[in-house]
C-alpha cells in the first residue's frame, strides 16, 4: 500500500528537482494539502494512493462545490491532482490517471481588467516621488522592477530569477527563463536602460558572489513575495487601488503593444507564450477598447 501522504511529498521533491518555481510548489502543496485533507478521518487508517478511482476524485469536487469555491479555484486545485496522479502513473505507481476522466469545471469567460497607457505611466512615474515621500530605502530598485516589468511584460517569477549576465546593456537585450525553463530574448525600453543605470550605482552590495541584479536588504536576490509586495505597496500608495498586481503591468504591456499596432504572433513571442491562443485574449482586450470607442463616437451607435 502507497501511503498518499508520502507520494505527495515525494512529488513536491520531483518539482523541486525539475526547478519549478516556488510559487507553483507552493500552490501545488497547498492544494493537495486539502486534498489529502479531505480523505483523512481521523481513527481511520491513513489514506493510500489504490483507493482512488474517479468516483472518489468527483466527490472531492463536489465538496469544493458546497464550499462555494469559485470555478477558477476548482480548476486549479483539479489540475494539481491531475499532475500529481500523472507522476504516480510516470513513475509506475499506478495504472491509470484517475483524475483525467474528471471533467473540468467550467469558468466564466472574463475579460482581463487592463489598465490604459495613461494609467500605466502614471503609476509607474509616480514611483520616485512616492518613494521619496515615503522615504523608502531602495527607490531605484522599485523603479527598475517597474519598468521591467512594465517595458518586457515579464511574469514576476521570471523577474527575480534575472541575473547580471543576463543583460545585453549595450543592445538592450534581455535573456529570460520563461515556464518549462524555455528561454526567450527581450529588448527592453530607453526608459529601463535609464531606471537600470540608475539602480546598478546603487545597487545594495550583495552578498558573496550573488549574481541577482534584484537584491532584499540583506544583499540576497529578491524573491517573488518580495517583488510582489514592492509592486502591490505603490499601486496601492499612487493609485488606490489594491487589486493591481504584478500580471495587471504584463496584461498591459501586451494590450499596449496590440493597439499600436503590433504582430499577435511578435506579442506571443515577447510574452513566452507557447500556444497563441492565450495570447489572442489581449485581442479581445482591444476589441472592447474598440467597441466603448464605437458607442461613444459613431452618431448611429
Amino acid at each position: 500500500m502507497l501511503d498518499l501522504a508520502d507520494q505527495i511529498a515525494s512529488f513536491l521533491d520531483e518539482l523541486r528537482r525539475q526547478n519549478a518555481s516556488a510559487h507553483t510548489v507552493r500552490n501545488y502543496a497547498s492544494d493537495l494539502e486539502q486534498f489529502l485533507g479531505y480523505f483523512t478521518v481521523a481513527g481511520q487508517p491513513k489514506p493510500t494512493v489504490e483507493q482512488f478511482d474517479t468516483l472518489a476524485i468527483r466527490e472531492w469536487l463536489g465538496h469544493l462545490y458546497q464550499q462555494q469555491l469559485t470555478a477558477v479555484s476548482m480548476r486549479r486545485k483539479l489540475a494539481a491532482v491531475r499532475s500529481f496522479f500523472k507522476f504516480l502513473l510516470r513513475e509506475g505507481l499506478v495504472e491509470k490517471n484517475v483524475a483525467r476522466l474528471v471533467r473540468t469545471p467550467k469558468a466564466p469567460k472574463t475579460l482581463p481588467a487592463v489598465m490604459t497607457a495613461e494609467q500605466t505611466n502614471a503609476l509607474v512615474d509616480g514611483i520616485l516621488p512616492a518613494a521619496d515621500t515615503l522615504e523608502r530605502p531602495h527607490p531605484a530598485r522599485d523603479l527598475a522592477i517597474f519598468e521591467l516589468l512594465y517595458g518586457c511584460g515579464l511574469r514576476i517569477s521570471e523577474l527575480v530569477s534575472l541575473s547580471l549576465d543576463d543583460f545585453d546593456f549595450n543592445e538592450r537585450w534581455i535573456r529570460v527563463r520563461g515556464k518549462g525553463k524555455k528561454e526567450r530574448q527581450v529588448p527592453y525600453t530607453g526608459k529601463a536602460s535609464s531606471a537600470l543605470d540608475r539602480y546598478l550605482v546603487q545597487r545594495h552590495p550583495a552578498r558573496g558572489s550573488e549574481q541577482a541584479l534584484f537584491l532584499n536588504h540583506r544583499g540576497a536576490r529578491l524573491t517573488d513575495r518580495g517583488a510582489r509586495g514592492i509592486v502591490k505597496f505603490y499601486a496601492r500608495m499612487i493609485t488606490g487601488d489594491s487589486s493591481l498586481h504584478p500580471h495587471s503591468l504584463r496584461h498591459a504591456y501586451a494590450t499596449h503593444l496590440l493597439s499600436d499596432g503590433a504582430d499577435l504572433r511578435a506579442i506571443q513571442e515577447l510574452l513566452g507564450h507557447a500556444r497563441l491562443s492565450t495570447t489572442q485574449k489581449y485581442t479581445q482586450v482591444s476589441l472592447s477598447d474598440l467597441l466603448a470607442v464605437y458607442d461613444k463616437a459613431h452618431p448611429k451607435a
